[in-house]
């Protein structure tokens, strides 16, 4: 049995557009969340976003930990939003 396993495409998206999209989407996610988000919870989306933008992994990961954990509800709105969710699964596929 082999262990080949299924590896993404590789994207033809520049930099440039990736960190385009990735504030586009959390500037839409922070526009649905308007004031209901404390302080702390802000920060947070703030450093995941950071994150995505500079695609790395283990911050993202960290972060996403934090949500979870810290902020149950916003981490369902995340989820849930399907901009913010697609660049998470991509980044995950990608390895990150």
């Amino acid at each position: 049995m082999s262990d080949e396993r299924t590896k993404p495409l590789p994207t033809t998206e520049s930099q440039d557009e990736h960190q385009k999209r990735v504030r586009a989407a959390f500037d839409d996610l922070g526009a649905k969340l308007g004031d209901r988000v404390s302080p702390q919870a802000r920060a947070t989306v703030e450093s995941l976003r950071a994150a995505a933008l500079e695609k790395d992994a283990e911050s993202l990961r960290g972060h996403l930990d934090d949500l979870k954990e810290k902020h149950g509800w916003l981490w369902e709105e995340l989820t849930a939003h399907p901009r913010v969710a697609a660049i998470v699964n991509e980044l995950a596929l990608m390895g990150l």
